[in-house]
């Protein structure tokens, strides 16, 4: 059998008729009736899809792989790995690492790891300021132009709230069809802030996080946008209050696009009355109507994507008391099962709706040309097969990710995904790593699994 030729039988395309696809030198070689007939289906590895579900790859417009300088929260090894075990072939990694990724050095560093992994595309994140300090706008030209190409610039965890500096990373980006992409937090309304502001945080006595906080930033870098003429992503949008915003700022014509990740499309912050730190995360939990203002924008397209926003922690800073725990939950393995429970088992979106919210839109704004691509002769092979009548149960210590910190540990999850397929390479067959794809460059190199 060919190493690189492997035939996918009936599988549900995009959760509709069941095709064959047939993968050869890293691309969809044919699809459909041809598939099995193709001359090179002869030598194919057979893979029996009845029943799976056949999506493009996910991509990740906002992940947190820690290294270089937090290797004791993940590296880009382990967190790639729980990427391509989640179903993603592409992640987008945030610059708040140490150092910064501020430089082209420090994206160049984190896109050769990246490569050398192998499990999928690493596409650093650079920063909007020097050390994320909010002063002076970092080297952006040079990461853009650097081997990184990088197009996705944030300083997320940290807001960009001098307007005068938002408005200058957004010009200069013009430059390179680059997109500032916005964590939504005024730190002077957030100052002390543990959770949401609300009736749950007044009766835990616990410094609340006001809606408006995250909603007059939004509503401020859409002007600018439009006054520059420049693109704006809004990284996980968390109110009803900021959908109304982003979907007024739309029918404007404004060039903004919006994530909401996956916890903040299922958990409230009734769960806080836990004091369990796991909950805790930045922007906090909010409440029943939130979750369903967001649903819906997912549903309707005012929000764009899914973004994980995953951010490993070592446990000795999150199984602490509340006040002193960090901000953050792991995401990148239970994204899709999250996904499919909320919008495609309530009936608000399809599988064809999720391929474009946690795929094609995506890889569009990260500027990824060969990911996010149709499922068809000639397209990049970046595929993943998903069982969605499956049923598992989290738990966080069985996950290829270094962190603990799944809000979602004990619950059962619907979905899971059964194979990857990175550039035409399995990275995960049976639900397992495989082993990963070795660029040309790196096809010396040892692997492991």
């Amino acid at each position: 059998m060919a190493e690189n030729t492997y035939l996918i039988r009936g599988a549900a395309i995009l959760g509709g008729d069941a095709e064959d696809l047939l993968i050869s030198d890293g691309v969809i070689a044919a699809r459909g009736g041809g598939a099995a007939s193709h001359e090179a289906a002869g030598d194919a590895t057979v893979i029996e899809a009845a029943g799976l579900v056949a999506l493009p790859g996910m991509v990740d417009i906002h992940t947190h792989l820690r290294e270089p300088g937090r290797e004791d929260a993940e590296t880009v090894e382990t967190g790639t790995r729980a990427a391509a075990l989640g179903g993603y072939t592409a992640v987008h990694a945030m610059a708040n690492s140490n150092p910064v990724a501020d430089t082209a050095g420090v994206v160049e560093q984190v896109h050769s790891l990246g490569r050398a992994s192998g499990w999928v595309d690493v596409r650093p994140v650079g920063a909007v300021t020097v050390g994320l300090a909010g002063e002076q706008l970092a080297e952006l030209g040079a990461m853009a132009d650097s081997r990184a190409r990088v197009r996705v610039f944030s300083d997320d965890g940290i807001c960009v709230h001098d307007p005068v500096l938002m408005r200058r990373a957004l010009e200069y980006v013009k430059a390179f069809d680059g997109v500032v992409a916005q964590h939504a937090q005024e730190p002077r309304l957030t100052a002390g802030a543990q959770m949401n502001e609300g009736a749950v945080s007044a009766v835990l006595g616990l410094g609340g996080w006001p809606a408006v906080a995250e909603e007059s930033i939004i509503a401020r870098d859409v002007l600018l946008a439009q006054h520059v003429g420049s693109r704006l992503h809004v990284c996980h949008v968390s109110t009803a209050g900021s959908v109304e915003i982003i979907r007024w700022a739309k029918s404007r014509g404004i060039d903004v696009t919006a994530e909401v990740t996956p916890h903040h499309l299922l958990l409230t912050d009734e769960l806080v009355r836990s004091y369990d730190p796991v909950y805790k995360v930045n922007p906090p939990l909010r409440t029943e109507s939130d979750v369903l203002a967001l649903r819906e924008a997912l549903a309707d397209g005012t929000i764009d994507v899914i973004g994980t926003d995953h951010a490993p922690h070592p446990s000795e800073h999150k199984e602490c008391e509340w006040a002193q725990a960090a901000m953050g939950m792991t995401g990148l393995e239970t994204a899709l099962s999250v996904v499919q429970e909320t919008m495609i088992e309530t009936g608000l979106m399809g599988w064809a709706d999720f391929a474009r919210v946690t795929s094609t839109v995506p890889a569009r704004i990260g500027r990824l040309e060969d990911q996010g691509r149709p499922l068809e002769a000639g397209e990049p092979a970046n595929i993943i097969l998903v069982d969605p009548a499956a049923r598992w149960t989290v738990d966080p210590y069985k996950m290829a990710t270094m962190g603990r910190n799944s809000p979602f540990k004990g619950r059962e999850l619907p979905g899971a995904v059964i194979a990857t397929f990175f550039k035409g390479h399995p990275t995960v067959l049976d639900g397992k790593l495989n082993v990963p794809y070795r660029h040309p460059e790196t096809a010396g190199a040892v692997s492991g699994n």
